[in-house]
């Protein structure tokens, strides 16, 4: 008898991996992806990039996850063609993931897997910010390669992907502006300008400032100054105080006439002179750090029928932890200290995020202690070595669904300076990075700086007034 328990039992088991091994997103069934990849993370946020790069696993978390990780490793390395390369496949992948009309047996089996086991057998879906930043990286990549028509492609998928968003949490953001406003707090003029709701923070959790300041950026580059200001107005609903951002909106909308938009940005952030012709323009896009990676919280409980037989169930959740940001010296731009200005903040998003997922999680959570107990109860009908075998699985087997895009960057901050044309020196920490800029002419400087190290690199943007 107990020797046919024991062949139960493995044919489950064996069952369960048979699924998982078909399901590339499972990755490791006993941990979680934090703490598979946590080589990963903690080299990019000393900034070891070659490192980073040789410690990427393959079929952690499927095609859309695992190569987001890689191209975003790779463009840090400087490896910009393999960037490219693996952002276009997690964009090829998401694009099939979307294009899914029906539900699939082999998702059926995923989700099935899932309650048996741990929520790391569901097919891994890119939360909004994420999409958001595929297509950014893979816009920055066409700047780097000077292709600004294929950025700009790019930056107009990114703006969808940012729509969608704001308009599935419409509501969301409504209550939020009701509540401001009950207590007295008017809305930014930016949210005015772009018909936002002015949600404060929650606003700055669903939309990406950082996105939509690039994007404005390159529509003007291209003397597309409609679409330039309809992104500036965007970026300013999400970051009504970033100076680059009010210099932009206003240096368009002088540009294209617009009166009484002129007229309401001059008077809450006074006049902006134009770009003398004697002079030049630095734009510096500046990430810093690591954004937070998911952590396991796991609590045992035991759960008993009528007759008093029981088991131990593992429950398993992620959270974010509190952590210090580290902090980041100033930029220097030709021995002069450069102001910045957040525009984004990546971790508040991935929070955002997690708290929208979370009640499914719960509840997903509910019914996989359901099952467990339901497959204990079949296998330990007449001897207690089922349970026992059931007992170790669930301890072993019930990890958090920690997947999220864990070496994006932590915050963005934005600067800008008036300079004299040749030579340009921007000195990050030890770091020293120099190019030359013609009178009249505006430079994009991208940088991102973890640890003590930085990737640096420069485009013209030619003459923006």
């Amino acid at each position: 008898m107990v020797q046919r328990l024991v062949i139960r039992a493995l044919v489950t088991l064996l069952a369960v991996f048979n699924a998982g091994c078909a399901n590339l997103t499972a990755g490791n069934i006993f941990s979680h992806y934090s703490a598979q990849n946590d080589d990963v993370h903690q080299a990019v946020l000393y900034g070891n990039y070659k490192q980073a790069e040789e410690s990427l696993s393959d079929q952690v978390a499927g095609p859309i996850l695992d190569n987001m990780e890689k191209g975003r490793v790779y463009f840090l390395n400087a490896d910009y063609k393999e960037s490219k390369s693996a952002f276009e496949s997690a964009d090829l992948a998401v694009r099939k993931q979307q294009d899914q009309a029906v539900i699939s047996v082999s998702e059926t089996t995923k989700s099935l897997s899932a309650l048996a086991v741990n929520d790391n057998f569901k097919t891994y879906e890119p939360a909004d910010y994420e999409l958001g930043f595929l297509h950014l990286y893979l816009g920055l990549t066409y700047v780097q390669k000077n292709q600004l028509d294929g950025a700009l492609v790019e930056m107009r998928r990114a703006n969808q992907v940012q729509e969608k968003a704001r308009k599935d949490r419409e509501g969301e953001l409504e209550a939020d502006q009701k509540q401001m406003s009950a207590k007295g707090l008017s809305p930014n003029l930016g949210s005015i300008l772009a018909n936002y709701p002015d949600a404060g923070s929650k606003l700055k959790a669903v939309q990406n400032g950082y996105l939509f300041y690039l994007s404005a950026l390159l529509y003007e580059a291209n003397r597309d100054l409609n679409n330039a200001y309809v992104d500036y107005r965007r970026a300013l609903a999400v970051a009504p105080n970033n100076l680059e951002v009010i210099r932009g909106t206003m240096r368009v909308a002088q540009r294209l006439g617009m009166r009484n938009d002129l007229k309401l940005l001059e008077k809450q952030y006074g006049q902006v002179e134009p770009l003398p012709a004697s002079k030049s323009r630095i734009v510096i896009l500046d990430e810093r750090g690591v954004v937070d990676s998911l952590d396991s919280w796991k609590l045992s409980l035991p759960l008993y029928d009528s007759r008093g037989n029981g088991a131990l169930y593992s429950i398993a959740l992620p959270y974010y932890s509190d952590k210090l940001r580290p902090s980041f010296p100033p930029l220097s731009l030709n021995g002069s200290k450069a102001d910045s200005n957040l525009i984004a903040d990546v971790d508040l998003m991935a929070s955002q995020s997690l708290s929208e997922r979370l009640p499914s999680i719960i509840i997903r959570q509910a019914l996989r202690v359901w099952a467990k107990d339901m497959i204990r109860k079949s296998l330990t009908e007449e001897e207690n070595i089922g349970s026992l075998l059931v007992n170790v699985w669930n301890t072993l087997t019930e990890q958090p669904d920690t997947r999220s895009w864990l070496t994006l960057p932590s915050q963005i901050y934005t600067s800008s300076m008036v300079v004299n044309p040749g030579m340009q020196t921007v000195s990050v920490g030890g770091q020293e990075y120099n190019f030359e800029l013609q009178a009249g002419n505006t430079a994009l400087v991208w940088l991102s700086r973890q640890g003590a190290h930085a990737t640096i690199w420069h485009k013209q943007l030619g003459n923006i007034k």
